[in-house]
């Protein structure tokens, strides 16, 4: 997934979502294909669960958040591990995760343009992405930037 490309992004909408509404609330299920590198992203209320590979557990998923001072901020998960991996698999994961994030934001992004052009005001909250992990040095949320550093 390293390099991006725009032409391999596809995006559906889950009804009522549409490219204009909601902001609060509006989530994003980001998943890839390992071999041909595209990116599928489902935008909706809702994260779409039907899309995720329970195997790989490797989607990143998002959500449109505003904290008790009405600021808005992008809150997205990734399933590093629940314990069924070795430590050496969930660390791979984990730093699989760690480089390919500028990707799958990216893909977000451009996925959701029209809706980012209509509230662009959303491209400089901050982005705040939990690894849910059951070791404790993989199991932390990390600060990747604003919206705006992606574009």
């Amino acid at each position: 997934m390293s390099t991006f490309d725009p032409n391999k992004v596809s995006t559906k909408f889950l009804p009522p979502a549409n490219p204009n509404y909601p902001v609060v609330g509006r989530k994003y299920t980001l998943t890839h294909s390992d071999i041909t590198g595209e990116l599928f992203l489902s935008v909706g209320c809702r994260i779409d669960l039907e899309s995720i590979d329970q195997q790989m557990r490797d989607e990143v998923i998002a959500e449109w958040r505003r904290d008790r001072y009405g600021r808005y901020h992008l809150f997205g998960e990734v399933y590093v591990d629940g314990g069924e991996f070795s430590k050496e698999v969930t660390e791979r994961r984990f730093n699989i995760f760690r480089k390919e994030m500028g990707t799958a934001l990216k893909g977000m992004l451009y996925g959701d343009q029209p809706f980012l052009s209509n509230h662009p005001y959303l491209l400089d909250a901050p982005i705040y992405i939990q690894f849910n992990s059951t070791y404790p040095e993989y199991n932390q949320t990390f600060y990747f930037g604003t919206l705006r550093d992606y574009v």
